[in-house]
């Protein structure tokens, strides 16, 4: 068979739809300054779906400090990878203050969240190797472990009964190939919102050896009384062993960077293939990373208003009776129950007729006859926001119950 035969005669779950959503469901454009409202489809909407947790997208600091770089570097410099033609003073710079504020020894910058999670993973294991990770990890993590050549369990969400479980299995293995374990969770689950139960996975270090990856994307910046993330948050930063983050979250920007003891951030220096082999973080990002990490610190009204616009929420959401699942974090994802029909159709009420756009979620990200509406508040929306959206909610809550969203709305499927 042809290859581009095979691929395309299954598209997949989510590309077989991609008639009917791409566009409006699926790659859809928003347009206008990144704030609480902005254009779709030549509409303003109230919109819970960017990842702008401290508003920094548009804080005129940091417009000022990303036009001036710009303005001075452009986006070829430093031109090569670090290792070879690419690092700066910038760079280095930018790499000592995150060590000191997430509180690690070193840091090494990455050039995107995705690649650097799975490049770390490809480079920190080997065949003998056995890697213990958590059923709902992100993507780029999974990806990270279906490149190791070696064993790797799985333990179940948050189950500290079952991760011991697997980190017994993990060691009889290890004991038999003379290989070592690598555990692997999340600050903040994405899509969930609940945290990762760091404190009682660094807790099993007393009965088991292994390292501990933590992926923090959703917790830096937002959790812990400084910001510096989940781990601070729960009172066991300094046990984790490598600490992640991305600057596409709170920074409101491209990047992100692994931080922990020097002599393993060395390793990684001169190991990770996804750094040694790419062309280093363009000078702008750099500047403007420096600048959102000094706001970060030097700004916690920023955090603190995040946190008056979540709690406003997620309590206005479970007063109105919505589930919001077990979210410790900013996330806040709203739990119904139907087929991805009504989901297409209960989206489509709420940008049409409510000027509301928030992400949609559906199998196979989540089970079948799951509907997730995954909202992500900022500093920068208002109260007048949070109670218009709940009101529009309880519509579209009651059109989903009455069975209003089985038939196509508004003649969805022929528009798109």
């Amino acid at each position: 068979m042809d290859l581009f035969e095979k691929v395309t005669s299954n598209m997949g779950p989510l590309g077989a739809r991609a008639g009917q959503a791409h566009g409006y469901y699926t790659f859809p454009k928003l347009e206008g300054e990144i704030a609480p409202r902005m254009v779709f489809r030549g509409k303003k909407m109230l919109t819970w779906s960017l990842n702008n947790y401290l508003g920094l997208c548009n804080h005129p600091e940091v417009r000022k400090v990303d036009a001036e770089a710009a303005a001075e570097y452009g986006l070829g410099y430093p031109m090569g990878a670090r290792m070879m033609s690419g690092n700066t003073n910038k760079h280095e710079e930018l790499e000592q203050k995150l060590s000191d504020f997430v509180k690690k020894e070193s840091t090494i910058l990455l050039n995107f969240g995705y690649q650097g999670v799975l490049s770390a993973i490809d480079a920190l294991v080997d065949r003998r190797d056995i890697i213990v990770y958590d059923a709902e990890s992100h993507a780029c993590i999974i990806d990270g472990v279906r490149l190791h050549q070696g064993k790797r369990f799985v333990y179940a969400h948050n189950d500290i009964a079952n991760l011991e479980k697997q980190l017994e299995r993990a060691t009889r293995m290890a004991e038999q190939t003379g290989g070592a374990i690598l555990v692997i969770t999340e600050g903040v689950f994405g899509m969930s919102g609940n945290q990762g139960d760091l404190k009682n996975v660094v807790a099993l270090k007393e009965k088991f050896e292994f390292r501990l990856f933590v992926d923090d994307a959703h917790g830096f910046g937002t959790l812990g009384e400084t910001g510096a993330g989940t781990g601070e948050e729960q009172g066991v930063q300094d046990q984790i062993d490598l600490y992640f983050s991305t600057f596409a979250k709170s920074m409101a920007s491209i990047g992100a960077f692994v931080s922990g003891d020097k002599n393993i951030i060395d390793y990684l220096r001169y190991n990770m293939r996804s750094q040694i082999f790419a062309k280093s973080l363009p000078m702008p990002l750099v500047i403007g990373a420096l600048k959102r990490l000094e706001l970060l610190q030097t700004r916690p009204e920023l955090k603190g208003n995040l946190w008056k616009v979540v709690n406003a929420l997620q309590s206005g959401l479970k007063d109105a009776g919505f589930n919001i699942g077990t979210t410790a974090s900013c996330v806040t994802p709203v739990i119904l129950n139907g087929t991805v029909e009504e989901a297409m159709n209960l989206t489509k009420d709420l940008r049409e007729n409510f000027s509301i756009f928030c992400s949609i979620v559906v199998y196979p990200v989540v089970p079948k006859g799951v509907i997730m509406l995954r909202l992500i508040p900022t500093a920068v929306h208002t109260m007048e926001d949070v109670n218009e959206t709940i009101t529009a909610f309880r519509d579209v809550q009651q059109k989903l119950q009455s069975g209003e969203y089985k038939k196509a709305f508004d003649g969805v499927e022929a528009e798109l």
